[in-house]
């Protein structure tokens, strides 16, 4: 949540207030979560509790982002008023309201157009344009879609469209809201008690102890830091501003250029987007999309993920290698044996969720807050280097979690109201059956089409409103092709994901090169450059479904075997060393042999799995034969040719 844009003392009690309304949101989620309302003999409706998560909400972005200054912040107050009334007598009213809908009431009307229009704002404060404008173009086509050649055939009156897209579990109220209110609710507040429990110190020192010592040291810290950090902050941006204020400025120290430091501190964050076991928000509407256990979905990701660091991990050692960098002398690295014995209570919630969610079958909710309840008992009792949770750390971890959650309910809103255009419309059927007949000419196409949408749609926008689109718009489309279903929707996570990173407008990337002192744009090209394989990995991941482990464990060790040779051959060839600098037809041959250990042989050609041996029997002999050139004095940093 940003500050208040002044001092005066009406905004600083719309701060306070909005501060009350982020605990109670956060109470309420958690008291919904473990059924506190049933065990109370209350019978309500999960779409009465999704309201008022979105009233308190809707209160607490208003005031706490207000848009006017001096007597006109009056607005801001009215706003914040209304969507408080407006999901509030939802909330409150809604078993009467369900009933009557279809008779199009006035007061439902009247609250449906309101709550569009105040969500539609909201998006805007918490996510800026990009995301406001698609879904403003949606409901202008639900609206006058049938006046376009390509829109539907009949005309959808505004009042109809309005109460469906506001009021159906079909729309805003429907999976996207009841996922982030229940699930991602719970693992957020796991997350703010561990990092009042001192968990973003422990993971900064567990990064220096395991690969300070390493070549490139500083970077891999950077790495392992914010894998560590996102695998339960599930956001890219929020990532790099945590992590990075440490861990670029020591790369900086450490000789690499503010554009090289940018560029791992922005790739490192997104990646944690897809690490378990949070994985951010999109993977529990992965699992509410496919009716899957989330636990199959961490299971999905855990290849992916690995080839996606493995990578990163791999090209920073590269580069270490050949301009001869490691970490300043003055910087003092803790003992691996050090810290796990300060820190293992906090290892504990960790231990506490995988096994509610794969040996105890908990809902995820559940498991997390177990996990945060196993944090409260030891953060109460022992502290990590002096920080101790504490009963107002505790207290902190209330409206901490609620505003927190902020951003990503009212993205989630925003996108029930498209899934609720899309439906009404008939704009997703139709969608799917021109997709798949495209794909019927080669399946290809219709991959690059998803891949090209992504980045497209990524500009400006956060990856959970990506992955909503384009699952409910392209992944049917896919399925119906004969593409795996996880493969599927992990294909269009994955490239949501990536729109982090890439030009023109990429957040991670940006947020990064403002705290190294970077160009955006250079530092956004640079990333992309390092990060070539996960560009590559989505594609893979369709071919071979063993990667995201919808195979037998032979299949999936081979083609986890295959990935990583492939990795190996490319980052050497794109980066231009392995041992010594490569000459250009060294790479490209080098590049051509990668190509091939990485494409599944035997599916694409029916040629076996004999051309995949072979290509890495060949890149690893040739690689092997390489001799180690220290010749000269040391190299300044350079980015790759």
């Amino acid at each position: 949540m940003r500050a208040e844009r002044s001092d005066s003392p009406v905004t600083r009690g719309m701060f306070h207030v909005a501060t009350l309304l982020a605990s109670v949101a956060t109470l309420v989620a958690i008291a919904f979560a473990l059924n506190v309302p049933r065990r109370l003999g209350l019978a309500l409706f999960t779409e009465q509790y999704l309201a008022l998560i979105l009233a308190l909400v809707l209160g607490i972005i208003f005031l706490s982002r207000p848009l006017f200054r001096g007597w006109f912040v009056g607005i801001d107050i009215l706003c914040a008023v209304a969507g408080l009334t407006m999901a509030g007598y939802v909330a409150l009213y809604y078993p009467v309201l369900v009933n009557e809908l279809v008779y199009k009431p006035l007061d439902g009307v009247i609250i449906s157009v309101s709550l569009a229009l105040l969500t539609l704002e909201a998006v805007r404060r918490a996510t800026g344009w990009g995301l406001t404008i698609v879904v403003a173009l949606f409901l202008v086509y639900g609206v006058a879609g049938h006046l376009l050649p390509f829109g539907m055939s009949r005309q959808i009156l505004p009042d109809r469209l309005f109460l469906y897209v506001s009021m159906d579990t079909n729309g805003m109220i429907g999976l996207p809201l009841l996922v982030a209110c229940v699930v991602v609710f719970a693992f957020i507040f796991m997350g703010q008690v561990l990092v009042a429990s001192g968990g973003s110190a422990f993971f900064n020192d567990l990064a220096m102890s395991i690969v300070g010592q390493a070549r490139g040291g500083a970077a891999k810290i950077s790495v392992v830091s914010s894998f560590l950090f996102g695998s339960i902050s599930g956001s890219a941006v929020a990532n790099v501003g945590a992590s990075g204020v440490v861990t670029v400025p020591l790369m900086k120290r450490a000789g690499y250029t503010p554009r090289m430091a940018a560029s791992v501190e922005a790739l490192a964050s997104t990646g944690g987007q897809l690490a378990p076991p949070i994985m951010g928000a999109a993977a529990f509407l992965m699992a509410e999309f496919l009716q899957i256990p989330y636990s199959t979905v961490i299971l999905a990701a855990i290849i992916p993920t690995a080839l996606y660091y493995f990578a990163l991990f791999l090209f920073i050692h590269t580069h270490a290698t050949a301009n001869r960098l490691s970490l300043p002398d003055d910087v003092e690295l803790p003992r691996l044996r050090d810290v796990l014995l300060r820190g293992w209570h906090l290892i504990a919630p960790f231990v506490v969720l995988i096994g509610g969610l794969f040996w105890l079958n908990w809902r995820p909710e559940v498991a997390a807050l177990a996990g945060a309840g196993t944090m409260i008992a030891l953060g109460l009792v022992v502290g990590y280097r002096g920080t101790r949770l504490g009963i107002a750390g505790l207290l902190s971890t209330l409206p901490g979690t609620g505003r927190g959650m902020v951003e990503i309910v009212v993205i989630a809103a925003a996108a029930g109201l498209v899934i609720g255009v899309l439906n009404i419309t008939g704009l997703s059927f139709s969608m799917t059956l021109q997709l798949v007949q495209l794909a019927a000419g080669n399946l290809f196409i219709l991959l690059g089409v998803a891949a090209v949408t992504s980045i497209v749609l990524g500009m400006g926008m956060p990856t959970v409103g990506i992955y909503v689109l384009l699952a409910a718009l392209i992944g049917p489309a896919m399925v119906q092709a004969g593409v795996n279903q996880i493969a599927a929707h992990m294909f269009l996570l994955y490239f949501g994901m990536l729109s982090m990173i890439t030009p023109p407008v990429a957040l991670a990337s940006f947020t990064a090169a403002s705290l190294a002192g970077s160009g955006p744009m250079e530092t956004g090209v640079q990333a992309v450059k390092m990060g070539w394989v996960a560009y590559l990995i989505p594609f893979l991941i369709v071919m071979e479904p063993g990667l995201v482990m919808q195979a037998d464990p032979v299949t999936v060790l081979w083609n986890l075997g295959g990935a990583i040779v492939g990795v190996v051959f490319a980052t050497a060839a794109i980066y231009g060393f392995w041992r010594r600098r490569l000459r250009w037809w060294e790479r490209a041959g080098l590049l051509v042999l990668a190509l091939v250990a990485l494409i599944p042989m035997s599916v694409e050609t029916g040629a076996g799995y004999l051309p995949n041996l072979m290509a890495a029997g060949l890149g690893g002999a040739f690689l092997l034969s390489l001799k180690q050139d220290w010749a000269g004095p040391p190299r300044r940093e350079r980015a790759p040719r």
